[in-house]
């Protein structure tokens, strides 16, 4: 009898469980670790919905285009033909699976429009619940599979000889070693770099950092994707909160303080133009008005206010609950908008099945780079990533360690650029004492939405000063420090090494970042 290949999955969001659930139906025997309970994941907190060409006026190719357009061409055209020809058949599998997509009174379901895309395929469920109802789906069938699951498990780092061979994880405040012949990283991305981030509090980068420290190859990490539209913190409220582009979609717009809609001066979309140039539309007008936040107006979605207020209810229930809880009628006044940091297109080099330049090792989900969303992700394409290519490293993990076959070559794979060196012109005595607060507001103003070499300069001699000085980390808390350390330098790094503004990239010290507004010549699927 064949042994099973033990396989651990790192993470429990869209791309973690469908990772583990198709390497279990190949025969591994499979281990779900997660920093948290398992239903704990930023899948839960996706509103808009998910992209997939799933109706007959619907083309492939449409698709295509609009992810290498919003990407500004920097995309693998190869990965993005993975991810729109096999997304239709993923979707099928999440809706055997139990998710309850919305769909009309004939039983259809019921399309959205969101940013970038040339027609509307995105289907949300419980309106702007989607990724709650996707999480609750895999975490169930999870639960039944015979998958194994420790939660309350922090990845401290990876083991590696020749290749990987387990994993060192922190559960319940005790070290413990799991062997494994294959680890599928799945842990999300790193929101929590900066001060103002729709991710939740478990985003702290800390798949990467560990690829890092294992030597993998890394790219891409300049590419942090600000959403535009973000309920501003405050003392009752202190994390963001995500208004989803799906009520722009829907005919919400943004006004100013003079109450001029001023997105169409930068892109003809409008509202709907991708996130980056509306999201530093957003920040010129911010900074115009002396810093307040811009107003998103969506008492015009239908004809009276008792109409807009019950459609929002209905459409954006948990957006509306949210409004309300801070004693907002969004119905009857604009809210305040700002952006925020939302989610990482760069992490560990994969290829098309999930494996890095780490033989045993894969990554899928945002921690990993597969290459489909270039310099700036297409909305709703990221839970169509993770379970599309999720299931990809799934399907081939066993087979890959059973036949032994020839790891990928790093050779051909790009590297993220290394740190930058300290400035000089940041002595010692000037550098602020290490917090996480301290960190993330240093990369919100140096590294942020709008970077130039000073500023990039000025963050990475800080960086280097927090991680020149002596520290023994413990908690799982000093450990995430460490590692938002870790993939800060690189990010900064990779931000000095890319002088040219591009997609969610922008130096203010080069020449404004191009539109891209043709459509890219891209292989047919």
């Amino acid at each position: 009898m064949t042994t099973p290949v033990e396989v651990v999955v790192v993470g429990s969001g869209i791309a973690g469980l469908v990772a583990a659930l198709h390497a279990a139906d190949a025969g591994s025997r499979v281990t779900l670790v997660t920093k948290d309970v398992l239903e704990h994941a930023n899948t839960r907190y996706a509103q808009g919905g998910i992209a997939g060409v799933l109706f007959d006026d619907d083309r492939l190719v449409d698709h295509l285009h609009d992810t290498m357009t919003a990407g500004a061409g920097l995309n693998d055209p190869l990965a993005v033909r993975v991810l729109v020809s096999e997304g239709p058949a993923r979707i099928r599998e999440l809706v055997a699976l139990g998710v309850a997509f919305d769909r009309d009174e004939s039983g259809a379901f019921v399309k959205g429009l969101e940013a970038a895309h040339s027609y509307p395929r995105i289907l949300h469920a419980g309106g702007d619940a989607t990724g709650t109802a996707i999480e609750q789906a895999l975490v169930a069938r999870v639960r039944t599979s015979g998958v194994a699951v420790v939660e309350h498990a922090f990845l401290v780092d990876l083991v590696v000889e020749a290749r990987v061979t387990g994993v060192e994880l922190l559960v319940d405040g005790e070290r413990r070693m799991l062997g494994a012949d294959a680890i599928v990283l799945a842990t999300g991305g790193a929101g929590q770099l900066y001060a103002h981030t729709t991710n939740p509090t478990v985003a702290t980068g800390d798949g990467i950092a560990a690829a890092l420290r294992a030597g993998a190859a890394v790219a891409d990490l300049e590419f942090m994707q600000f959403h535009p539209t973000a309920l501003p913190m405050s003392p009752a409220f202190p994390a963001a909160f995500l208004v989803s582009e799906a009520v722009r979609g829907e005919g919400a717009v943004l006004v100013d303080d003079d109450g001029r809609r001023f997105a169409l001066d930068d892109h003809p979309d409008g509202e709907l133009a991708p996130r980056d140039v509306l999201a530093r539309s957003i920040t010129r007008r911010m900074a115009e008005q002396d810093g307040r936040p811009v107003r998103l107006d969506a008492t015009g979605l239908r004809a009276s206010a008792t109409e807009t207020a019950s459609f929002l209810a209905h459409r954006f229930p948990t957006i509306d609950a949210a409004v309300r809880d801070r004693g907002l009628d969004w119905a009857r006044e604009p809210i305040a908008v700002t952006p925020a940091a939302h989610y990482l297109m760069g992490g560990v080099v994969t290829d098309l099945w999930g494996r890095t330049t780490v033989p045993g090792l894969y990554a899928v989900g945002e921690v990993a780079r597969t290459g489909v969303h270039g310099a700036n992700r297409l909305a709703s394409n990221s839970l169509l990533e993770g379970a599309v290519f999720g299931a990809r490293a799934g399907d081939v993990v066993a087979a890959d360690v059973r036949d032994d076959a020839p790891w990928p070559s790093a050779a051909r794979r790009p590297r993220a650029p290394g740190p930058a060196a300290p400035s000089a012109s940041v002595p010692s005595a000037s550098v602020p004492a290490f917090s996480r607060d301290a960190l993330q507001r240093l990369m919100w103003e140096r590294a942020g939405l709008l970077r130039d070499a000073e500023g990039l300069r000025h963050a990475a001699s800080v960086l280097a000063a927090w991680r020149a000085a002596p520290r023994a980390p413990v908690t799982v808390a000093e450990l995430e420090d460490e590692n938002l350390l870790a993939v800060a330098t690189a990010l900064v790094g990779a931000a000095s090494a890319r002088t040219a503004s591009v997609g969610a990239h922008f130096r203010t010290d080069d020449a404004p970042a191009r539109t891209v507004t043709t459509r890219q010549e891209v292989p047919a699927c």
